[in-house]
């Protein structure tokens, strides 16, 4: 049974699990038929549910489109209501002995009527709330409509912030984008605007929900806690991988259980094979949850392993609750791998720092007691309203994920928990999420009521999703150790004690609970940059000791790192970086391309410093609800048009398209020069004494069309920057560093692989035109070996003084690296060879003697192939460009070729309105380009 059943929401495999409980009626309010009312504007539509008020209006013509123009300021009047959902429950049972209402997600504040009655009134969005209606429906009559009554978060969280001697923190604790008052309410943040994103503060049923109806005898299963772990093991300690496996499972239950109950299991793989089956133990009831154990041998089961270290093995796995006659009284079914994770923040021992790593603590991931290097970006809220995430579109945002060679994403705070399909999708694909709790970039309250609604929240998403193997830590929010409290501690140090004293309340008393008395197979810390804990204790609460600056004497390292300079002058300065055993942030804006502005703004618009350009650019944020942010915003755009005519010939074109397109595609060029020079300085640090082992760049996507730190832009089409990333986290990279002081270029080869290498390197010097230099010192097939997870120097030399004796001028010289390695990825016995090229250029290509390549680029309708050339001299940046209708990902794109060389590029077609007429309409550029005035 296990196998055939769909992928169903949890109350409908509950109810339908086995012939046992089919008496239950499990009725998805989707089902209904919805309407939204707005009294005082005379409002009432058709609508949707899940839903938002701003999608329904939007569906019903009331408004334009959401996203267009400046609507997220024309709309405000939106957020400014009060906005009211109901359905008539046709086909409501009076008799039943049992009705509960279970609501997966309500935005936010709501009252809840039905038959006219008063059943309940909620405030977090985050929520999961189920209500006894048992008393309400016998009494309906011919009136069983329910009704949500949803309040203007804004308006209420400004009601709270107002109240007089309401708590307020030290200047610059408090970040506000655009709505105040986010911080005293538990919505999602960025709804009150962020700095790469708009402010809808939108209101409705954001999840989905049900009305449930059984007998006395009858319960239901609203949550449930799947846990997989090894014997001894403990958030935040390193599991031993030859115990074997504890399989938990917990239910969360509406109604009453009997007082003598039983649980089996059932592991089936995806032939349908048992593999493992048996009675849980330990069996255990408090609070309306019962819960079990069961021990799972090693080899009884695959692992699952993160992409490119192994399968991605999933099983199906059947719990049954049976009464004391051996019926079925409920079942779950949760598809699930066995592995471990661990955030490895364990002390550097003697050994270590024989070895040349730094004395401090460890900073890094292991999966199955492997350490690994982790790759990817950190992923935002992927649309402005998330009743339009589909796991479709998921899919598809996660596949380029996958083709971008990324293995981990932050699943970035201050947004809203994903749903379950995220974490589904993440587990076939691979990919691992670093997860967080709700909360960034200000203070929060620390009142008895507060706290205890962020319990329940924090319990309830716990519990939901520990069962997908893709879930890899828990942190409590953003920015906290690194930003807010040091400001705080600047801007007041004499309120400094009680504010750590209301930090540690949310964070270690209240968070790190919900974490560790509901899983035991994950890490957790507070703050997602952070220098890790001091101690741990596993008796009492608060469990832990945060280091917070305590980082000992100087040359110990300790915890991970962010880094933002906005200042371009001083871009790719690697003096500058800063080390840590990991980066989880970092990050320079750009422009989305001119096909996709031209879906959102008027074409009269479509200008660098438009209007509505700028007004679309949130850095920096107003700060309030100013519409007119241009002091602010213009401060953002000049760093990228500052950074444009500092690095790279500035576009100046007559015609007003083509102009604006090349400064768009050359703030992406800058975007992707400086996150990549940062990539390879982290994945260098594998071989330096910081033992660095993770890089995650800012930001993984777009929620709409406007300058930010994105990859990916609204309509799915990459930048440069999704690309380069892709080429640089490759398992092995050849890398040149420049220190502008003292003129040595250095060239490191650096692999992720698990096992030692030996590599062929070449470094190489041309001009400009593709003429071989022979005058420098350069390689010539020289053999290195690299650790694993490692890098290795194979180059140093003082190459200004070199250029400067050979009498070059430095604007004519570009260098061409490569390397070569034969190796085999984790688990996989294959040797296979991995290859990569980068370039160096000894002058900005502002300064530097570009000549024209004379780029060809052709078509092969029987291979569905694209061949660049570089005819005449060396591209820098080679870029193929596609027209709008469709999304397209290149197998290589932003990419340098040396005279002579062909390049063939495959495609995968995401979306495509064209009927393949996209292709005729693909051209090929490189920055030579930009000297081009048309």
């Amino acid at each position: 049974m296990a196998t055939s059943l769909p992928r169903l929401s949890l109350s409908f495999l509950v109810a339908w699990a086995s012939p046992a409980i089919q008496a239950q009626k499990v009725a998805s309010l989707s089902d209904f038929d919805w309407s939204l009312q707005n009294e005082p504007l005379s409002i009432n539509i058709p609508a949707a549910f899940p839903s938002y008020a701003h999608l329904d209006l939007e569906a019903n013509q009331v408004t334009g489109p959401l996203e267009y123009g400046l609507n997220d300021f024309n709309l405000r009047w939106i957020w400014q209501q009060n906005w009211t959902y109901s359905a008539k429950l046709t086909g409501l049972d009076k008799s039943s002995s049992q009705t509960f209402l279970l609501f997966n997600g309500l935005d936010t504040f709501a009252s809840i009527d039905l038959c006219g009655k008063h059943v309940a009134s909620t405030d977090n969005q985050f929520r999961q709330y189920y209500f006894n209606v048992t008393d309400i429906v016998p009494n309906c009559g011919n009136d069983t409509l329910l009704s949500l009554n949803f309040g203007s978060a804004p308006n209420i969280a400004a009601g709270i912030l107002n109240q007089p001697n309401q708590r307020t923190w030290p200047y610059g604790t408090e970040l506000v984008f655009e709505i105040p008052g986010r911080q005293f309410i538990r919505k999602q943040g960025n709804d009150f605007g962020w700095d790469w994103g708009p402010a809808y503060a939108p209101a409705g049923p954001w999840q989905p929900a049900y009305l449930i109806q059984m007998t006395n005898s009858e319960v239901h299963a609203r949550n449930a806690a799947f846990d997989v772990y090894k014997v001894g093991q403990r958030s935040n300690l390193i599991p031993d991988q030859s115990q074997p496996w504890v399989f938990n499972a917990s239910f969360d239950i509406i109604g009453t259980l009997p007082a003598s109950t039983s649980l089996s299991y059932l592991v089936q793989d995806d032939d349908g094979t048992t593999v493992s089956s048996g009675t849980l133990t330990n069996v255990t009831q408090e609070n309306g949850s019962i819960s079990a154990s069961a021990l799972i041998e090693n080899d009884t089961v695959e692992l699952w392993w993160p992409v490119g270290m192994g399968e991605q093995v999933l099983y199906n796995i059947t719990v049954n609750i049976h009464d004391s006659t051996n019926k079925t009284i409920t079942s779950l079914v949760r598809r699930m791998g066995f592995r471990t994770i661990v955030l490895n923040q364990q002390v550097i021992t003697e050994e270590e720092i024989g070895l040349g790593i730094a004395p401090g603590n460890h900073w890094h991931f292991e999966i199955n007691g492997h350490p690994f290097y982790a790759k990817g970006s950190n992923f935002i809220p992927p649309d402005v309203f998330w009743p339009r995430v589909t796991p479709k579109s998921i899919r598809s945002l996660f596949n380029s994920v996958l083709a971008g060679n990324q293995n981990m994403l932050r699943v970035w705070s201050t947004g809203a928990y994903s749903p379950d399909f995220v974490y589904d999708i993440a587990d076939e694909l691979g990919i691992l999420l670093w997860s967080e709790f709700e909360f960034g970039d200000c203070l929060y309250p620390a009142d008895p009521a507060f706290l205890s609604s962020v319990y329940e929240e924090a319990v309830y998403n716990v519990r939901r999703v520990n069962y997908h193997p893709s879930l890899a830590y828990w942190a409590g929010g953003n920015e906290f150790e690194n930003y807010i409290l040091p400001v705080a501690n600047r801007s007041s140090p004499s309120q400094y004690p009680r504010i750590i004293q209301e930090y540690e309340e949310l964070f270690l008393s209240t968070l790190f609970p919900a974490v560790f008395e509901n899983t035991h197979s994950l890490s957790y810390l507070p703050s997602s940059t952070s220098n890790g804990f001091l101690s741990l204790n596993f008796t009492d609460a608060p469990y832990m000791a945060p280091r917070y600056a305590d980082l000992k004497e100087p040359g110990h390292i300790y915890g991970v790192t962010d880094y933002y300079n906005y200042s371009a002058a001083f871009a790719f300065n690697i003096a500058a970086y800063p080390i840590g055993r990991f980066a989880n942030e970092f990050g320079f804006h750009s422009m989305p391309s001119l096909q996709t502005w031209s879906s959102y703004v008027a074409d009269s618009e479509l200008h660098f410093n438009s209007t509505t350009i700028q007004l679309r650019n949130r850095h920096y944020p107003a700060g309030g609800l100013n519409t007119s942010n241009f002091v602010n915003t213009t401060k953002g755009m000049s760093e990228m048009t500052i950074a444009v005519q500092l690095w790279y010939p500035a576009p100046n074109k007559t015609d007003q398209h083509s102009n604006f397109s090349s400064w768009c595609w050359t703030t992406q060029i800058f975007q992707a020069d400086f996150y990549s020079s940062q990539i390879q300085f982290y994945k260098r640090g594998m071989g330096l004494p910081q033992r660095n082992l993770g890089s995650l760049y800012w930001q993984l996507e777009d929620q709409w069309a406007a300058p930010t730190w994105a990859g990916i832009e609204r309509t799915g089409r990459w930048k440069v920057l999704h690309y380069r990333a892709k080429d640089l986290y490759k398992e092995v990279i050849i890398s040149p560093f420049f220190n502008d002081s003292s003129g040595v270029l250095e060239v490191w080869a650096t692999s992720e692989l698990w096992e030692s290498v030996e590599a062929t390197v070449n470094l190489q010097w041309y001009n400009w035109d593709g003429q071989l230099i022979t005058n420098l010192t350069g390689l010539e097939q020289a053999q290195v070996v690299i650790g694993a997870l490692n890098s290795t120097q194979v180059f140093t030399r003082n190459v200004t003084e070199d250029i400067k004796s050979a009498a070059l001028n430095p604007k004519d010289l570009v260098a061409r690296a490569s390397i070569s390695v034969s190796g085999r990825r984790p688990n996989n016995q294959e040797t296979e060879t991995f290859e990569h090229t980068n370039w160096w250029h000894a002058s900005r290509l502002s300064e530097a003697n570009l000549v024209d390549p004379e780029l060809s680029l052709s078509y092969d309708e029987y291979s569905n192939e694209f061949t660049v050339k570089a005819v005449a001299g060396v591209s820098a940046w080679t870029w193929l460009d596609y027209p709008a209708g469709s999304v397209v990902s290149f197998s290589d794109n932003g990419f340098w070729l040396g005279k002579g060389e062909s390049r063939i590029i495959g495609y995968t077609v995401v979306e495509d309105s064209t009927q393949g007429k996209w292709i005729d309409g693909v051209t090929v550029q490189s920055i030579w380009n930009n000297t081009l005035a048309y």
